[in-house]
């Protein structure tokens, strides 16, 4: 330790320059806590130790070197070259603050009294206050004693001093006397109470713990067994033995160096960080064992066998010889006088009857009425959710053997009971009467009611019903009256009569002045709106299915389809040049070069059907129920239903005369089809689902779910965003296809099934039409702010159709200009609404 302080002594002022912004702090607010200090306390406390004396500590050396039998070699090497340590620590030239610190900062000197302290830090001050010049002069006495104190012991080549440890009470001194270890320069621990002992530390890079014991190692740190987090702020890690305060080592390593000891270093990964030493230690192969044995879930033992069959010390069999020879406590067989006391309270207790005895069962039978209430006290009715079984009726007059004769049933009423359905009589049994009660036989059901009455008992599903205390009105909805959303149609104005048989199909012109109706008497009959009065009748050759007028107000057209035939037929009614228009539309188309074939044959009429107004004649591979035109009234859809073929619908061009077919693959059976009045997106449904599909990019877009049994009709609100379907199972369904694919509303006005719906064209109105005779008409309003859904309020019933074979209304179709609903019925009668 001297050499390398001289070392230090020689280069203060660059020394002093590198350590200033550490040890500024440390000198100043705490002075030397670590036992390092600076240059010029080096040098002060060498100063010192020269003053005292070094011979005499040179001398005690000497009289110990046959005591300490493993110490190191000393310094070989001249004062010249006191700047390096000897070959033993070439590899650890420079110790980093880190290394010093494992020693200097937990080992805090403890051998130097309060009074050195004192005189320590007024040296230190002093040597601050020092110049340049007086550091050299001291230095140069310092090497001079510090070289004939190296000559002295440079004789003993076999000896060597081990860093001391500080701050060692006497009790490690008598238990290291116990274990016979030999103590580390003993004599000079002997003179560690004078103030030389402060400035003869060496320094060497053996194991300092080499011959230590598990002992020293927690003398070191007595911080104890507790959470190192709890010196995470300060400074210190803990106390010693004396209540001093065992300072953190400074580790100045950052994460580079980590790398770089990382990469380097190939014991890294089996280095661990001992936070109470603050050590770095290396495990061995045995603890790496260890630790992945732990890992893997295993013992740590590795020679323990965790399936070493288990010893039954008491086996089920009985043995001869007791387990145990203990011969039996006096107290099992002497009477208990605790025992004795308890049974003398209970039996006076008995006496004075403040305890009773269990009374004798009562044999006596016991009787219960079948039809009485419940007993809320029981076990079952204390039961917080039980429901009691259902009593029977209590027997009437009609069950009795003698009723009297107005509970008999005549010839009539016994018929007409016979042949009703068992769940639709009102008695189970017939009433008889009998002369006297023992002329009454056997009731032949008995055993069956019995067991009815045993299955309703234990099948019948029974639950508590929560009554909940609702206003009823409030459970109306706040809607409008109806006379606020006036105009819609409330009265029957006209009836077109000339059908007869029922009126399956009608179709208003764009103008509004004419009407198309078709019938299952296999005419078409057009008929002014205004009057009622039949204009033209078309026959054709089936009952016609569907009529269509085309919504081009530049074209007179009606589609007409019967069987597997549709007829596009010019009525010749209004404007004669739309008339005449219409005819060279049709007649100016001009066949390809290239003929393709179709799957529907077009041809030209001739002769009498030409004269009655057919233009073109299209036959179909099956039967058309539906045909329906686009917005612009070039293209005409037909459906044909067929679960088992793809050709269900097709799509006309009426201007090129071309058909195609615009599904490979039809899904279901299709029930009706529909254009979107504005965009190119294709309506088509089937029993349960509504699939819209986009025509330009051939896609499916959306798949509407009805939630109903079977759609009937459908129909497209001018705006395009919402759909109504009608359906057989008396629901009509509205669609807000922005909002969801499944019905916004579900409408269950109509008793019967649902044959035709539609919407206005500008007015907020919808109808629907059903089998049971009655056409309804809601006023359904449908807000540009798509943040407010639309408003459903049923405004009206019109009724005016007779049910003819069950059947009701059949269609309905709207004016196109006037708030006014017509409506078609089986009773071969078409009716206006306004």
């Amino acid at each position: 330790f001297l050499v390398r302080f001289c070392a230090v002594l020689d280069g203060a002022k660059v020394f002093k320059k590198r350590r200033a912004l550490r040890s500024t702090f440390d000198l100043r607010r705490n002075p030397d806590p670590h036992g390092r200090g600076s240059a010029a306390s080096m040098s002060a406390r060498g100063v010192q130790v020269i003053r005292n004396g070094t011979m005499s500590k040179v001398t005690a050396k000497k009289r110990n070197v046959e005591e300490d039998e493993e110490q190191l070699p000393m310094f070989d090497k001249s004062a010249d070259e006191a700047g390096h340590l000897d070959d033993g620590d070439e590899g650890n030239e420079d110790l980093s603050d880190s290394e010093e610190s494992v020693f200097s900062g937990l080992e805090d000197s403890g051998s130097d009294g309060d009074d050195d302290d004192d005189e320590e830090e007024e040296e230190e001050e002093e040597e601050e206050v020092c110049d340049d010049d007086e550091v050299a002069t001291g230095s140069v006495k310092e090497e001079a004693n510090v070289s004939e104190l190296a000559k002295s012991m440079k004789k003993t080549s076999e000896t060597s001093v081990k860093p001391q440890a500080e701050d060692k009470t006497a009790k490690v001194t008598k238990l290291r006397k116990k274990k016979n270890v030999p103590e580390e320069g003993e004599g000079v621990e002997k003179s560690g109470k004078s103030d030389t002992n402060s400035g003869l530390k060496l320094s060497s890079q053996v194991d300092e713990y080499e011959q230590d014991t598990s002992d020293e190692e927690d003398i070191r740190n007595t911080v104890g067994n507790i959470p190192m987090e709890w010196y995470k702020d300060y400074p210190h890690i803990g106390y010693d033995l004396d209540g001093k305060k065992i300072f953190k080592p400074i580790r100045s390593k950052d994460e580079l160096d980590e790398f770089l000891d990382k990469m380097e270093n190939p014991d890294y990964w089996r280095t661990v960080h001992d936070k109470k030493t603050g050590t770095d230690v290396r495990l061995t192969d045995e603890q790496v064992d260890l630790v992945h044995r732990l890992q893997q879930g295993k013992f740590g033992d590795v020679n323990f066998n965790e399936y070493e069959p288990a010893i039954d010390f008491f086996s089920n069999e009985v043995m001869i010889h007791p387990v145990t020879n203990r011969p039996e406590d006096k107290r099992s067989f002497i009477p208990s006088l605790i025992e004795k006391e308890k049974v003398g309270k209970l039996v006076h207790a008995i006496k004075m009857g403040w305890i009773k005895p269990r009374r004798p069962k009562e044999t006596a039978p016991q009787y219960y009425d079948l039809w009485a209430k419940e007993d809320p006290n029981t076990i079952l009715g204390r039961h917080k959710m039980h429901v009691p079984a259902p009593k029977m009726r209590l027997p009437g007059h009609e069950e009795s053997y003698n009723p009297p004769p107005e509970y008999l049933l005549t010839e009539e009423e016994r018929l007409a009971w016979e042949q009703q359905d068992p769940e639709d009589r009102r008695l189970s049994f017939l009433p008889q009467k009998f002369s006297c009660l023992r002329a009454v036989p056997a009731f032949s059901r008995f055993i069956h009611e019995r067991f009815e009455r045993c299955l309703d008992l234990y099948l019948c599903p029974r639950q508590r019903k929560m009554r909940v205390n609702v206003n009823p009105e409030d459970l109306i909805p706040n809607l409008p009256k109806p006379k606020d959303l006036q105009p819609f149609p409330t009265t029957q104005s006209l009836v077109y009569r000339g059908h007869t048989s029922l009126v399956r199909s009608i179709s208003v012109s764009p103008s509004g002045q004419w009407l198309v109706s078709g019938s299952d008497d296999c005419t078409v009959r057009f008929w002014e709106v205004s009057t009622a009065r039949c204009l033209k009748t078309v026959e054709v050759s089936g009952a016609v299915k569907s009529v269509a007028w085309s919504p081009n107000p530049a074209v007179c057209l009606v589609a007409i389809s019967y069987g597997e035939t549709v007829v596009l037929l010019n009525p010749g009614l209004g404007d004669k040049f739309v008339c005449s228009a219409t005819d060279q539309l049709i007649y100016s188309y001009e066949e390809p070069e290239e003929f393709k074939e179709q799957s529907v044959q077009w041809t030209i009429t001739e002769g009498s059907d030409h004269e009655h107004g057919q233009r073109l004649i299209l036959k179909h591979p099956k039967a058309v129920r539906q045909v329906t035109w686009h917005g612009k009234g070039d293209y005409l859809a037909c459906v044909m239903p067929d679960d088992n073929s793809n050709l269900q619908v097709v799509i006309h061009q009426v201007s090129k005369r071309r058909t195609q077919n615009p599904f490979r693959k039809n899904k279901g059976m299709v029930q009706c089809v529909s254009f979107h009045p504005i965009r190119p997106y294709f309506f088509v449904a089937t029993q349960r689902y509504v699939r819209v599909y986009n025509l330009i990019k051939q896609e499916l877009t959306k798949k509407l779910m009805a939630n109903c049994k079977w759609i009937s009709s459908m129909a497209v609100h001018p705006g395009g965003d919402n759909v109504i379907c009608g359906s057989y199972d008396c629901r009509l369904a509205w669609f807000d296809l922005d909002l969801s694919t499944k019905p916004y509303k579900m409408l269950r006005h109509h008793k019967k099934a649902l044959r035709g719906v539609a919407y206005h064209k500008h007015y907020p109105l919808f109808a629907s039409g059903s089998d049971d005779g009655s056409v309804i008409v809601c006023h359904g309003m449908v807000y540009n702010d798509l943040l407010q859904n639309p408003l459903i309020v049923p405004v009206k019933v019109l009724k005016g159709h007779t049910i003819t074979h069950d059947l009701g209304v059949l269609d309905v179709a709207f004016h196109p200009s006037q708030p006014w609903v017509f409506s078609s019925g089986a009773d071969g009668t078409v009716r206006l609404f306004t």
